[in-house]
């Protein structure tokens, strides 16, 4: 209960003493590169063979001829756009993007850093960890999306190629009975996501303490700790959204 404390304690001084626009415009900006730009090749790898992999199975477990061929891309699609592109895509990022920022963050404690910026009179959580956190919430709903897109062209490849399903039924089933709401429900998530991973991320290398041992140690706990709050984040939402 104490580190949860913490946590909100730390959340609700990055609104305190901020700084002026123009500055936190120019931070944004070079964290969404680091976030989002150097994010794209791993979220197009990951996703486009989720997808492959989904049609492919699913294809060989439906070898009933009284199930139509077009429910194979229809399970893509909703296992797609409702768990596998926003909560998979978010776990990959919590690796990628929540130790950068915890070992970024911990290294500068380590270093003195940040206790510098603190001296100088500058609120060092909102100008070092906000940033980080709009930039998180812009860039991850973009990845999610690309995230969905490239599954259902991954399935619609590796059912193509394989012979699992024509392109023709697997149009259809993208098509057939298709809830716009899904697709609302997967950015939520996504941005819901983002925010645990960049705050959760941010926490643990903003107070980490000793040398680069312990900054690795802060790394780990990010991505460890981002994973099963998403995860948690993820029923919630389940439920919420869906159930």
């Amino acid at each position: 209960m104490s580190k949860l404390g913490k946590y909100l304690i730390f959340l609700s001084k990055l609104f305190t003493n901020p700084e002026k626009f123009r500055v936190y415009f120019s931070l944004v900006m070079q964290e969404c590169m680091d976030i989002g730009i150097s994010s794209v090749l791993i979220v197009a790898i990951v996703s486009t063979f989720l997808g492959a992999v989904t049609c492919v199975q699913t294809a060989a477990n439906m070898d009933n001829p009284f199930v139509p061929q077009y429910i194979i891309s229809l399970i893509v699609r909703d296992s797609t756009i409702l768990e596998m592109g926003p909560t998979i895509t978010c776990v990959v990022l919590s690796g990628k993007v929540g130790s950068n920022i915890a070992s970024q963050l911990g290294t500068m404690r380590i270093s003195e850093q940040i206790d510098a910026l603190e001296v100088m009179g500058i609120n060092s959580s909102s100008y070092l960890v906000l940033p980080k956190i709009i930039a998180a919430i812009l860039m991850f709903p973009m990845l999610v999306t690309l995230a969905c897109f490239l599954a259902i062209m991954g399935g619609y490849v590796a059912g193509w190629l394989t012979g699992s399903i024509t392109p023709e039924a697997y149009i259809h089933g993208l098509q057939f009975n298709f809830k716009g709401d899904y697709m609302f429900f997967a950015l939520v998530k996504s941005i819901v996501f983002a925010f645990i991973v960049s705050t959760v991320a941010s926490f643990q290398g903003f107070y980490t303490n000793g040398g680069a041992y312990e900054v690795g140690k802060s790394s780990t706990a990010a991505v460890t700790n981002s994973c099963i709050a998403i995860l948690i984040a993820d029923y919630l939402l389940a439920q919420l959204l869906v159930g």
